[in-house]
């Protein structure tokens, strides 16, 4: 265990004591896609004490150009079962709890409340604001990164006081959808290190955030622009 975790315990800012802190660390990821799989991935190799994956989806062949944790000979079968083997097989000190699964307002309670963390990695507003609405409610802290095209976005939502949620970044209204405020855009249309490039962000963050080292984007939102690689980050408020 010290010689895997040799190089990131050299930090000043990890050590022994932050590795143990990872090594405690219970961490949801939900959706195992373009976002998902790096997330898992490094969080994985940094010795996250236990990773659980939602996703009710399959592999598909137009996946594999940016959900590289999966291979042509998986197509149709289940990403979070594939992911976990995957995932057991690159850290065996790592517990993979599977939810194969899709978050709905009737588990998202049962599932969420398990974990200190949760890690955004799915690609619809509808589960977005059911995780961060969840996450509000039992007061754990929520990861959201977003893709489009060439550019992306993470934030660290639902933390301290007067803590920004999804719904600060895209409010909607009470009064229906009629009158609720444009939500974000999903393109289908990506190359694959868009999505590699947030993930590790959001990597990133969750390790700097689990282990208290940095200035993790509490209530920030890092804004990534792939055409002229110009990145800023805004303060936001709820």
């Amino acid at each position: 265990m010290i010689e895997r975790y040799h190089r990131q315990t050299l930090l000043p800012e990890i050590g022994n004591e932050g590795q143990r802190k990872l090594g405690n660390a219970r961490v949801l990821i939900v959706g195992i896609g373009g976002l998902g799989c790096p997330v898992a991935t490094y969080l994985c190799g940094a010795g996250i004490g236990c990773l659980g994956l939602v996703d009710d989806d399959t592999v598909s062949l137009s996946n594999l150009h940016r959900q590289v944790l999966y291979t042509e000979d998986e197509v149709g079968l289940s990403k979070v079962r594939c992911a976990a083997r995957r995932l057991r097989a690159m850290n065996r000190h790592v517990r993979i709890i599977e939810h194969p699964v899709r978050l709905t307002s009737g588990n998202a309670d049962d599932i969420i409340r398990d974990y200190d963390l949760v890690v955004d990695g799915c690609d619809n507003p509808a589960t977005r604001y059911l995780i961060s609405d969840t996450c509000a409610t039992y007061r754990i802290p929520y990861i959201y990164g977003g893709i489009t095209a060439l550019s992306g976005q993470v934030a660290i939502l639902c933390h301290g006081e007067e803590a920004a949620t999804y719904r600060t970044l895209f409010p909607e209204s009470s009064e229906g959808t009629e009158h609720a405020a444009p939500s974000p855009v999903v393109s289908p249309a990506v190359i694959g290190p868009t999505p590699a490039i947030v993930g590790s962000v959001q990597a990133a963050e969750a390790i700097k955030f689990l282990v208290g080292f940095g200035e993790p984007l509490v209530n920030k939102l890092w804004n990534l622009d792939l055409l002229t690689m110009q990145t800023y980050i805004i303060s936001l408020h709820s």
